[in-house]
């Protein structure tokens, strides 16, 4: 797996600086409500999937926000992209669901692959962020090297300004006039990170982030390689692999790792 594949990174390359496995946080406490935003369908899963589903079994409501309509996910060059953004999202419901996600799946629509870091996209994130009150906020690195995908980039940058934006009262005053009041997360876990500082045991969850990620069967030759019963066992393969790689320095027989920003 390289540096551009989806979701948890590879466990070679943290920086001589990151932390030892000894210096790590572990297994944040569960929280109220948890707020994941991808930059397609599939990419909350892929980073998240058996974080949120270990939470949701313990009580957290689970939300997703989606931040493209994922129309480029295909490698047909004859597809319906009305149509295949209409699977998607019913995919992206189906995978919350799999993951035992009882909160939103929101859409907001942005062209895939033209998605922009500006401030009409802070102030929707941020939007969500001041409805849906989340304990915790995940979403992609936006500093992680060599990361070619802009969306995943820049969705990770609207998500960190959305935070300071919607925690302080004198930004987007007028959210006011809708009854938002504005809201501090109690921490942001980053996917896909370099510099992972936090592992999340997901031992017991690890099946059920595979089932989710199953449901995204518009992605299944593209971004998961798996064509048939031989590949997808493979992809299933891989995966709990990496699973198991992340959480073996940490004495967990699955993990998923993340840079972990508290004190927002």
């Amino acid at each position: 797996m390289s540096a551009n594949d989806p979701g948890q990174p590879p466990v070679t390359i943290p920086p001589s600086h990151s932390p030892n496995a000894q210096s790590w946080t572990r297994n944040h406490t569960v929280p109220t409500s948890a707020l994941s935003i991808g930059a397609h369908p599939d990419d909350v899963e892929f980073g998240s999937g058996g974080t949120l589903a270990k939470w949701a079994a313990a009580g957290t409501v689970v939300h997703h926000l989606v931040m493209t309509d994922g129309s480029k996910g295909t490698w047909d060059v004859n597809a319906d992209t009305s149509a295949l953004v209409s699977q998607r999202q019913q995919e992206q419901r189906n995978a919350a669901s799999r993951l035992g996600a009882t909160g939103t799946v929101t859409f907001l629509g942005y062209v895939d692959g033209e998605l922009r870091h500006n401030d009409d996209a802070v102030e929707r994130v941020a939007r969500v962020i001041r409805t849906l009150q989340p304990s915790v906020v995940l979403t992609h690195d936006p500093w992680k090297r060599y990361r070619l995908h802009p969306d995943h980039r820049n969705t990770g940058f609207i998500v960190c300004d959305a935070i300071v934006a919607a925690r302080d009262p004198h930004f987007l005053k007028h959210h006011a006039a809708d009854g938002l009041a504005h809201h501090r997360p109690d921490a942001l876990l980053l996917w896909e990170a370099d510099d992972p500082n936090h592992v999340e045991d997901i031992t017991t969850a690890c099946s059920t982030k595979l089932a989710a990620l199953e449901e995204h069967r518009s992605q299944f030759e593209s971004t998961m390689k798996a064509v048939d019963d031989e590949t997808m066992a493979a992809f299933h393969a891989r995966i709990t692999q990496r699973m198991a790689d992340l959480g073996a320095p940490h004495g967990f027989d699955a993990a998923e790792v993340f840079h972990l920003m508290s004190q927002l």
